[in-house]
């Protein structure tokens, strides 16, 4: 029979319930003095006003009132405890990770080393004037051509790449250059207008050395039809990368994002902790992840601060944490406005609570090393990178960063995909259910099975998609990029 409700961690003054409880209920010993909606905490003990409300073995909040034991513990009687400015220190924690059973799956290789787990041909706008001509030239090529010998030609709109100022432009041509050097796609076409700040003779030189081959470029103004050269050149890519053949590699050649969204009370019990046990474990088979959503680390960064690697990577997650709170005082913001209705909803109570719930994705295992805007993942094993909680934007910047797939855990469910396959984990056996054509894999089943067990489940998973299982959002056709905003428009 399920669980009805979990203590997480033995210093816990909460529980959890799995699901609907009725007043009257005695449950880890307690009569409940009120109905507790999945997902929501309820009191093991009386809490007096001003006392810490403790869950995951951490304070998420602070009483602003007695709460007596059973009662409902949420946003009408509690306050976050965050603060603007706090003082960190290195204190590092073991962080040993047992060995990985090796598995192999099914890649491209490219000729600068990287692998892929799709070829896709791409078409990048640099502008959004030029989305409508991107969408033609996609939707003229497949009516000629089809889509035989590669995985699907697709564009990736956007409204930026002109009438921007400072960061924010050069924060577009990154993302767009970051995304042109992909692995995922075997060839991309650039189509650019002509008259834009993101020109086209920066933004190539901005890409290095590239296969002529592969990445070829177009520039709206300068022909008489683009839609008919925009079409040739994608037929020109087509038939180089058409001859691209999987070969077998280890699985160690993967980078997995992490990230979650509409996330509720399950999340950090059930499908966050099963992100971080396949984090860890492919981290230990040689692999890479990538935890991003800066804000959602608020509350919970001295925990991962105290698994960096060394003083120097501490420093750097410092950084990382301090130059977000930076960006929400500088717009005149409160650091800790989160979570959203649908969290809150959900049963999570504060930012702390999201936040330690969050980073369960991140396993066990040390933090190698921290990535900031301009940068690719290079190194093996848990990353950090910066980016905001926003799921568009974060998923945006974690396959942009390398990452070739990214495992979206979610507990209220949203059909978003990211330019890379996005799997969907439910939290919850009930959205698994109700929502089958947006879940991939149901994390929720770990309270009927054990953790172990779902698993080995999810890395089949993994090695499938990885060998070309079309994740739900790749079926769906729900495949878009959303560019990181912090300025001004002109």
């Amino acid at each position: 029979m399920q669980k009805k409700t979990i203590i997480i961690n033995p210093l816990d003054n909460v529980a959890v319930a799995l699901c609907d409880l009725q007043k009257g209920g005695i449950y880890e010993g307690v009569t409940l003095k009120e109905d507790i909606t999945k997902g929501h905490k309820f009191t093991l003990k009386d809490i007096k006003k001003g006392e810490n409300v403790i869950k995951y073995g951490n304070p998420i909040a602070c009483a602003t009132q007695d709460i007596p034991q059973g009662c409902h513990v949420h946003t009408h009687n509690v306050k976050t405890n965050l603060s603007e400015n706090l003082e960190y220190s290195y204190n590092k924690v073991p962080t040993a990770l047992k060995a990985a059973k090796p598995r192999k799956v099914n890649v491209y290789e490219r000729a600068n080393g990287d692998v892929g787990i799709r070829n896709e041909l791409w078409i990048i706008p640099t502008v959004g004037c030029v989305n409508g001509q991107a969408k033609l030239i996609v939707e003229t090529f497949k009516e000629k051509y089809g889509e035989k010998g590669f995985d699907g030609i697709f564009t990736y709109t956007h409204p930026y790449g002109c009438s921007q100022l400072g960061d924010d432009h050069e924060r577009t041509k990154l993302i767009l250059q970051k995304i042109v050097r992909h692995p995922n796609a075997g060839g991309v076409l650039v189509l650019g207008l002509g008259c834009e700040n993101n020109q086209m003779a920066q933004f190539k030189e901005g890409l290095g050395k590239i296969n002529e081959n592969r990445i070829k470029f177009l520039v709206c103004q300068e022909v008489e039809d683009e839609i008919a050269e925009g079409v040739k050149l994608c037929k020109k890519i087509a038939d180089e990368i058409k001859h691209d053949k999987r070969v077998e590699r280890d699985i160690s050649c993967l980078k997995v994002g992490l990230k979650c969204g509409g996330s509720d009370g399950l999340s950090g019990i059930t499908a966050n902790p099963l992100v971080g046990l396949f984090s860890d474990y492919i981290v230990a088979a040689g692999g890479t992840t990538v935890l991003s959503e800066v804000p959602e680390m608020f509350g919970a960064e001295q925990l991962l601060m105290n698994r960096a690697k060394d003083k120097q990577t501490f420093e750097k997650v410092v950084k990382l944490i301090n130059d977000f709170k930076d960006y929400f005082r500088k717009n005149g913001q409160t650091v800790y406005e989160n979570p959203s209705p649908g969290n809150k909803a959900g049963g999570i109570t504060t930012l702390e609570d999201k936040s330690l719930g969050c980073t369960q994705k991140s396993g066990s295992g040390p933090v190698e090393d921290v990535v900031f805007d301009d940068g690719f993942v290079t190194k093996k094993g848990l990353n950090l990178l910066n980016g905001p909680g926003n799921d568009m934007c974060a998923v945006t910047n974690i396959a942009a960063a390398g990452c070739h797939m990214v495992l979206f855990t979610t507990g209220r469910g949203t059909p978003f995909g990211g330019f890379v396959p996005t799997l969907k984990i439910a939290t919850n056996s009930d959205l698994a259910k109700n929502k089958a054509g947006w879940i991939d894999f149901n994390a929720g089943a770990v309270l009927d099975s054990d953790f172990e067990i779902q698993l080995e489940k999810l890395i089949d998973l993994i090695v499938e998609t990885a060998n070309g299982k079309p994740a739900k959002n790749e079926i769906n056709h729900t495949k878009e990029i959303a560019i990181f905003k912090t300025g001004v428009t002109l």
